[in-house]
């Protein structure tokens, strides 16, 4: 499991709330911002962008890894999503989270004030789960 700093956890904390700010949520307004700490130990940001025709938005989580990866990262190494109550990502997110992580990366969940919900594993959120190793 990687192993956060309680530094590194606060700045996550802090750019998924940055985020959740950013989120374009007028439709369920539920505004999402998620935080990842990237193999090059950066961290990028996220939100949630809906559209009025709702397949085409977009998660923040995925947000935030797409953006890691367009930088050129191919591995996150932990998560933390801000929603006002703690919600936790879905299914899609999960498994786009299982493409790019460890089984063993921490999830952090955290409410509109920054507080922590859940701390969890990508395993105990996402088990049996399906990746790229399965294909080989």
């Amino acid at each position: 499991m990687t192993m956060l700093t309680d530094e590194i956890k606060q700045a996550l904390i802090d750019q998924a709330l940055l985020y959740q700010k950013r989120a374009y949520a007028p439709y369920s307004n539920y505004a999402v911002g998620a935080a990842v700490l990237a193999d090059d130990m950066q961290i990028y940001g996220g939100a949630n962008i809906e559209n009025s025709a709702y397949p085409s938005g977009l998660c923040a989580e995925r947000v935030a890894i797409f953006h890691a990866i367009s930088e050129a990262n191919k591995k996150i190494l932990a998560v933390v999503v801000a929603t006002k109550n703690g919600g936790s990502p879905c299914g899609s997110c999960r498994q786009v989270m299982r493409e790019f992580g460890a089984p063993d990366m921490p999830i952090i969940l955290v409410d509109e004030e920054g507080d922590i919900v859940l701390e969890s594993t990508l395993e105990g959120m996402l088990p049996y789960s399906f990746g790229p190793e399965d294909l080989i």
